[in-house]
């Protein structure tokens, strides 16, 4: 039961990490409805690293976009023979640009990653996230509606540009309900970046992100699992690559011809939802 369980997770996680929805909020949901029978470390521990599994369906879509390695596909190399031939320039630009970003957000968690989450891991500071950032994304597509973005794609992401947009990604770490991927659409869009441009970016930045917070969560639990747990684990980020699978591809085709209002409406609706399941109905 509590690896179907795992199953339920997983998807929720693989659709919600990436749809600017926030997929804390509705894990806090599906905590309250569909409890995993396991010890609160645990229960800590998983919630983090099953997000391993979504981090590595971004890596196989979008592998030749960003492996820095290969002269088949190198069209600007470091040099034309030997090892350089194999070095692809632009693919390091953009992993520096991305390490820039993560700065702020890295180093928050580091320092204050436990105390964050004891003050701010609430019902309340979820909704009203929710609701704040679901707000933001409607300003925002009307104040962008009918302006050309000035920054069509990654090659023309410069490096302030970058940072800006990982301290919209601290948002995110420091106010649980955010949405990593909600925070740092936002301000890409407020800084003038394309829809296309601003979700790619934001894929990327959950690599070394999400697998950082994972693999802090797997040293600081000792990686002491029972057999039970490691199967709710495995089965929770198997679920969540395939989900993120199809829906990676379904947000990328659906920007082409549409805005992020949809989700920004949706976003104030949970945000309402979850008020009144904790304040009235629970």
């Amino acid at each position: 039961m509590e690896v179907m369980k795992a199953v339920l997770f997983g998807i929720v996680e693989g659709i919600t990490e990436w749809l600017p929805i926030s997929s804390t909020g509705h894990m806090i949901l599906l905590d309250e409805f569909v409890k995993l029978e396991v010890s609160d470390g645990f229960y800590s521990v998983f919630q983090v690293v099953i997000q391993l599994g979504a981090i590595l369906a971004v890596a196989v879509l979008f592998w030749s976009d960003f492996f820095p390695f290969g002269k088949s596909q190198t069209s600007a190399p470091l040099g034309h023979r030997g090892i350089a031939a194999w070095i692809r320039k632009e693919q390091w630009n953009l992993w520096g640009k991305i390490l820039a970003a993560c700065v702020p957000a890295a180093v928050a968690g580091v320092l204050f990653g436990e105390t964050l989450e004891a003050m701010f891991y609430n019902y309340r500071t979820v909704a009203l996230a929710l609701i704040v950032f679901g707000a933001a994304f409607l300003i925002v597509e009307d104040r962008q509606k009918g302006k050309t973005p000035k920054i069509g794609s990654l090659e023309a992401l410069d490096y302030p540009t970058a940072v800006l947009i990982g301290v919209f990604q601290l948002i995110a770490a420091v106010f649980p309900g955010t949405s990593r991927s909600g925070a740092t659409i936002v301000g890409a869009l407020l800084l003038g970046v394309s829809r296309g441009v601003a979700a790619r970016f934001t894929f990327f930045l959950a690599i070394p992100v999400m697998f950082g917070a994972s693999l802090l969560k797997l040293v600081q639990s000792g990686l002491c699992f029972s057999r039970s747990e490691l199967s709710i684990l495995v089965v929770g980020m198997a679920v969540a690559f395939v989900v993120s699978m199809f829906v990676i591809r379904f947000l990328m085709e659906y920007i082409r011809s549409h805005n992020f209002k949809v989700f920004g409406w949706y976003r104030i609706a949970l945000g309402v939802l979850v008020l009144l399941y904790f304040t009235v109905l629970r």
